[in-house]
């Protein structure tokens, strides 16, 4: 038996609403996680003694090492259980999360910022759950997007109440003291999620070990040229050289999980336009979701007696606005139910798209207005909402059941890429070595920043647009004799949704296989 087995399949929670419920929690500890540091990103810096351009590169690092592990350990859910997964990421995350809050160092601290981004695998092993558990309901799509948009809220409200307590606890408490408290939250997870019923195993198959290995050294030579990008200038042919080197090292990936009966990635399924124009999207999401979190923070805590720009913030003061930032976020991903049946699930997500294009190409203008830059991060939020419930949902609307685990891991890794490469090129951007200088000071590498979040907006957008004509309508496989478990009969009109979240899976393999 394994470290992470279950318990007696008689005390384990299987209803969905019980299943929710735990991974509600599971949300409520990443809103911990995500919405923690970011009031605090200065005071970290300033007690490891670094600069704060440094900081992106902690962002950059864990993104990176997210969308190398995700990738993996999604597929790896579809193939040995995604409970199972989903609790050892969990343990993983709580030892990382664990050694940032007692990290002496910085070269420690990075070390296990960067562990702990195997955290981003938690939301798409949770739609799989869910997608998986409602097998066999005529509605499972919408049941899954509506589960989703809650897991999300979920984690946007978790990340408002983590933000607001470490602006209060900034100026009371340690440092150290502070950062235990996501790190107490992490681990109390890991029992709850102990009594989770697995979902079960897609049959018997090999771990495609190769094309893991070559989509991590493609990757990490890709990085070690952004890294030099950082420290030699952008005139530094070595660095160019190896970024180039990186892109090309996907062609033999590529070909390799082509040729492979059971790939990593199923590129085949990648190539319908339905699903990559889901993966790019995610990929630009990042850009601005994840990689921009780290520029605004410094801004808007800037003092501009000092630097010529920023509002001179405070902790508590960059919390309200983490804050109200992630309300808008919440109330975006709850009304992706009301915005796909107006719009369309795609029509849906191309208007959000747009709208948080507009917000950040509105910062060019109005950056020097605290008030005008705390609206236009609502608008920002409120447009990025739905996507982040809407694209995982998406994805495995558009897979086969034995890869819904997988794309929606993929999903995760396109944003965690997305954002990973724009923290390097953003601290690229902001730092006094390497910098991309417009208008002769350090205010441009801001414009740089403000103008490629919008630019990703509107690139995302039309990428939706263009893939919309190619998602066909599909109708889950009904079982005969009805929905097992779902108290199905064979009368039921076929339009009819009786998911019910009370009740157990209608998947009739619900029980984990051994």
């Amino acid at each position: 038996m394994t470290a992470f087995a279950a318990p007696r399949a008689s005390v384990r929670v299987h209803g969905l609403l019980g299943v929710v419920a735990v991974l509600a929690a599971v949300e409520v500890a990443s809103g911990a996680i995500q919405g923690y540091y970011g009031p605090v990103m200065v005071d970290i810096a300033d007690g490891v003694a670094i600069g704060y351009g440094d900081l992106n590169w902690l962002e950059a690092s864990q993104l990176i090492f997210s969308a190398l592990v995700v990738v993996p350990l999604a597929r790896l859910g579809d193939l040995v259980g995604h409970r199972t997964v989903l609790l050892g990421a969990t343990a993983v995350t709580a030892v990382a999360t664990w050694g940032i809050a007692l990290a002496p160092s910085f070269p420690v601290l990075l070390a296990a910022w960067t562990l702990q981004g195997v955290y981003v695998v938690w939301l798409p092993i949770e739609v799989a759950i869910i997608h998986r558990r409602t097998a066999g309901s005529p509605r499972q799509g919408r049941t899954t997007r509506r589960v989703a948009a809650l897991l999300v809220a979920t984690l946007e409200l978790s990340i408002i109440l983590a933000a607001m307590l470490a602006g209060q606890l900034a100026e009371r408490v340690s440092l150290t003291t502070m950062l235990t408290l996501p790190a107490v939250a992490v681990t109390l997870c890991v029992p709850a999620l102990w009594w989770l019923g697995d979902t079960p195993r897609r049959g018997a198959r090999r771990f495609d070990g190769v094309g893991l290995g070559l989509l991590v050294l493609a990757v990490s030579v890709t990085m070690a040229g952004l890294v030099l990008v950082r420290l030699q200038g952008v005139s530094s042919p070595i660095a160019w050289l190896l970024v180039l080197a990186g892109c090309l090292l996907l062609v033999p990936w590529w070909r390799h999980e082509h040729g492979h009966t059971d790939p990593l990635v199923d590129v085949r399924l990648l190539a319908d336009p339905a699903q990559w124009g889901i993966q790019l999207t995610a990929l630009l999401l990042g850009m601005s979701l994840l990689g921009a979190q780290v520029p605004l923070s410094t801004y808007f805590r800037s003092d501009p007696a000092v630097t010529g720009y920023g509002f001179g913030i405070s902790a508590a003061e960059g919390s309200l606005r983490l804050t109200s930032y992630v309300a808008c976020l919440a109330i975006g991903a709850l009304a992706l139910p009301l915005t796909s049946r107006v719009f369309g699930p795609r029509g849906a997500m191309v208007v959000g798209c747009l709208v948080y294009a507009a917000g950040y190409a509105a910062w060019l203008p109005l950056h020097g207005s605290e008030a005008g830059t705390w609206l236009l991060m609502a608008v920002v939020g409120l447009g990025t909402g739905g996507l982040v419930a809407g694209i995982p949902a998406a994805a495995v609307a558009a897979a086969p059941p034995d890869r819904v685990g997988s794309v929606t891991g993929l999903t995760n890794a396109a944003k965690a890429i997305g954002g990973g490469l724009a923290s390097a090129v953003f601290a690229i951007c902001l730092a006094s070595t390497g910098t991309l200088r417009i208008d002769g000071g350090s205010l441009g590498g801001y414009y740089a920043v403000w103008s490629i979040c919008a630019g990703s907006g509107l690139l995302a957008a039309a990428v939706l647009a263009l893939t919309a004509r190619t998602v066909r309508p599909t109708r889950p496989p009904r079982p005969a004799g009805g929905v097992p478990g779902g108290g199905g009969s064979p009368g039921r009109a076929a339009g009819e949704d009786r998911t019910d979240l009370s009740r157990g899976p209608a998947d009739p393999a619900r029980s984990p296989a051994r």
